[in-house]
């Protein structure tokens, strides 16, 4: 079974893919399944949602498969692993964009902030303190819309 991946999406698979094989990464079938997966998720997902939504595509995939998965490509930069405070859950965003993760402190729903400027912090962050910045996580915390609105109901 292939891997379907959106066409607005395919660019960023195949450079994934492409990163992989020259580091000499085995690519598996379950592998493309999680790259694609998180290529074009638009959601945050944890391990055991990825694990149970691939896993009636891949029923021989175990749930170390996609935990080992995650870890490589967070290793190679294409993801990044999400800890929100109170939140023992991992959660997981493909960086093929910048952006800034906003998390809600009352529902705990995690949208993409983008349009911002981190080459802008990092060039800062250097002047002020000489540091070269390899990798740079921001996270934002808020109440969402849908949590304000309940708010304001319950006053």
């Amino acid at each position: 079974m292939t891997s379907q991946v959106s066409p607005r999406s395919t660019r960023a698979y195949e450079h994934v893919l492409e990163h992989l094989r020259a580091k000499r990464v085995r690519i598996t079938e379950t592998r493309k399944a999680i790259i694609a997966y998180m290529v074009d998720s638009k959601e945050h997902p944890s391990v055991e949602k990825i694990y149970k939504d691939l896993l009636p595509l891949y029923p021989s995939m175990s749930l170390a498969t996609v935990y080992n998965n995650l870890k490589v490509l967070v290793d190679e930069g294409f993801v990044e692993e999400i800890k929100i405070t109170n939140d023992s859950t991992t959660y997981y965003d493909f960086m093929g964009h910048d952006h800034i993760n906003i998390v809600c402190e009352s529902c705990g729903k995690i949208v993409d902030f983008m349009d911002v400027e981190l080459l802008d912090i990092s060039k800062e962050a250097y002047e002020q303190t000489q540091f070269k910045i390899t990798k740079l996580q921001l996270l934002a915390y808020g109440i969402c819309p849908e949590c304000q609105k309940k708010q304001e109901n319950h006053r």
